[in-house]
């Protein structure tokens, strides 16, 4: 069996290092992306909070106009007839 020598298994250390530094710094910006994908989906999320917050202030004030109409053609059919 060959004998290995300690300059090889060095160079092979000092390779795994290297390669170890890269997916560190890989990493890092991964974790950044997600940090910024985060921020992002935070913000969509309130938007649609405040689309919500607004359709349900459209809907009451179309219930109000709709209840208005209806007291409206309530009281029109209440009328007696009057011929012209």
């Amino acid at each position: 069996m060959a004998e290995i020598d300690g300059s090889l298994i060095f160079e092979i250390l000092r390779s795994i290092q290297s390669r170890l530094d890269r997916m560190d710094m890989t990493l890092g910006e991964v974790r950044s992306e997600l940090g910024s994908i985060r921020g992002h989906l935070i913000a969509t999320e309130g938007d649609i909070r405040n689309i919500y917050g607004v359709l349900a202030r459209q809907d009451n004030r179309l219930e109000h106009i709709e209840r208005r109409l209806e007291l409206r053609e309530l009281a029109e059919a209440q009328k007696p007839f009057e011929p012209k």
